[in-house]
Parts: C-alpha cells; structure tokens; sequence
C-alpha cells in the first residue's frame, strides 16, 4: 500500500535530539517508503533521486576521482556520455566499448546499460562482472522484473523511475540500488550534501507505479513480442531490434525522411520521447543522437494500447515510408 503522502520538510525533534525524520533534504517518509520497495524488488539498498540523470551523476561524483576512466557501454542512452564529456573539465575521462564482450582493461568504473537504449544490445554480464573496476549497470528497460543485475556481480543499479517503474509519463526520478550498505552510504551522504534529493510527490508517484508494475510489464511485453514480429515481416522497414523481453522496440526504416514520415502518420502511438509508459511512443532517434545511430531508425515504445489497434497504427504509418 502506498505511504501517506507527507510534504513537511521538518519534523519537531524527539526529546531533544532528532528522529527519524529531521529534514527532508535528508530523508523524507514517502521517500524512504518507497526506496524500501525499490531495494526489495532488486534485491539491495534503494535510494531515490529527482532523476536518472540525478541518480548517474550523485555516482559519478561519489565513485571517482580526478583523472579516472569511465568505459561506457556503446550505444547506451546518450545522456550518459553527453554528461560524462560535460564533467570532462573535472577530470572524468570516458571510453565507450562494445558490451557483448569485456570491458576495456585499465578504467576505473563500467557502466553498461541492459539493454541499451535505442541498439537494445545486452552487455556480456559474466564478463563484465570478471573485471576489477565496480560495474554499474543501467537497467531502465529491463526493470527489476526481467533483470536484476545485482544478482550477475554488478555493484549498482541504475533506473530511470520516470520509465516502467512510474509507468504514467506524470513523474521524474531516479534510482539506484547497491550491494553494499556502505556505498549505499556513500551515495546518500553525496545526494543530502549536493541536494539531489526526489520530492515526497515524486517518491508517492513512484511507489504508486510499483503496485502496478507487474501486470502493466506483462502486457506491454506481450504486445511488443506481437508488433517485432510483425514488423520483422514489413517491407519498409530494414532492420528490428528486440532483445526478446521487455516494451522497447527499434526499427530502422530507408532514411530520416522515411522516418519522419512515419512520425507524422502515427495516430494512435504519440510521437513523443521517453518511454515506458502506459500509451505507446514513437520516435526518431537521430534528432537527439546524430550519427551514433541510423538516421531512419524509430523507437517504439509500447503501452497498454490493444496491440491490433497498434498494429493498424504502425502498418498505415508505414504505408508513408
């Protein structure tokens, strides 16, 4: 059941000495609820942030220092490298490197993303794992439901709540969750120092999704296995990509103009970014990601929509590649 929702940013002390609750910046009722579900679906120690991007830089500034070297995983959400090379005059360094295999020697800290958003390739875990240097393993699309990455030696979690987790495209958040109690710690000073703390209405919106997150996961999947299936066998489209689990789909049709195409011809499916969602989205990459990926690739990703009426959606747009 979803915690009482308490906006207070201080609570009196006990006694003369504070409890619990002393100062949201800290932590906050609806906050620690609903990280007390996120560690028990992944099995560790929850902490919720304003955003995914919020979660990926309190471990960037917790994990490294001056002068050390991210591999990143290729084609991995662009978010991750377009920050790390903005931390570039802090002394972050970056290298990105295929994740089917095993990350590059001399680095100081992995992070792979499984699947990838948009390739959708899945990173080597056992391989991964094997390497010195902590793992971090973004696993937004996945979901705790389909992967739980602590479980193959990674050492932290990473979400974007704002995707399947929330599930109703009305919140921003993120996550993370770890093995250890004492990064767990480490991570919490970072966020109560730098502020980077979610609002008791973000973790309310969060835990809300929780409760629903598993049927909603269930149809969505079904759906997207029906519409790769199907789109695998279309004309105008060149290549699709599905790891076999999970909502998310891409598709690569001639070019960016077919591609906006098809973006202007979809009804029913928004074209709109993000993902995860209950209505299905669909989108142009490149806009956002140049040359990293093909011009005419779509994201796709699918909601609770019936998926013949997705289908007929897709076909008709398709029919204007």
């Amino acid at each position: 059941m979803t915690a009482p929702l308490d906006r207070s940013a201080t609570w009196p002390y006990e006694d003369g000495k504070p409890g619990r609750f002393s100062y949201a910046r800290a932590d906050h009722p609806a906050g620690v609820a609903c990280e007390e579900a996120l560690g028990a679906l992944d099995g560790g120690h929850a902490l919720l942030y304003p955003s995914g991007m919020g979660a990926v830089t309190t471990v960037v500034l917790t994990m490294l220092r001056a002068g050390d070297t991210i591999a990143l995983a290729e084609g991995a959400y662009y978010g991750h490298r377009v920050l790390f090379d903005h931390l570039a005059p802090w002394g972050v360094r970056v290298v990105e490197f295929d994740q089917t295999g095993s990350p590059p020697a001399a680095v100081d800290l992995v992070l792979v993303e499984a699947p990838a958003n948009p390739l959708l390739t899945m990173p080597d875990l056992e391989a991964t794992a094997a390497h010195p240097a902590p793992v971090v393993c973004d696993a937004t699309v996945a979901s705790p439901l389909r992967l739980r990455p602590l479980e193959h030696g990674c050492d932290v979690v990473l979400h974007s709540a704002t995707k399947v987790l929330a599930g109703h495209d009305d919140v921003v958040a993120g996550v993370t969750v770890t093995r250890s109690r004492e990064l767990h710690d480490r991570l919490h000073l970072t966020r109560r120092l730098a502020g980077i703390v979610a609002s008791p209405d973000a973790a309310w919106l969060v835990q809300r999704g929780l409760e629903t997150l598993g049927p909603r996961l269930d149809v969505q999947e079904a759906s997207a296995r029906v519409l790769a299936a199907r789109l695998a066998e279309h004309p105008a489209v060149q290549t699709v990509r599905y790891p076999g689990f999970s909502f998310l789909i891409s598709f690569d049709v001639a070019d960016g103009e077919a591609a906006g195409r098809v973006e202007r011809a979809v009804a029913t499916i928004e074209n709109a970014t993000s993902l995860g969602g209950i209505r299905s989205k669909l989108e142009a990459r490149h806009r956002w990601e140049g040359d990293r990926i093909p011009q005419g690739l779509l994201r796709l990703s699918v909601g609770l929509e019936d998926n013949e009426v997705l289908w007929a959606d897709l076909e008709h747009a398709l029919g204007n590649a």
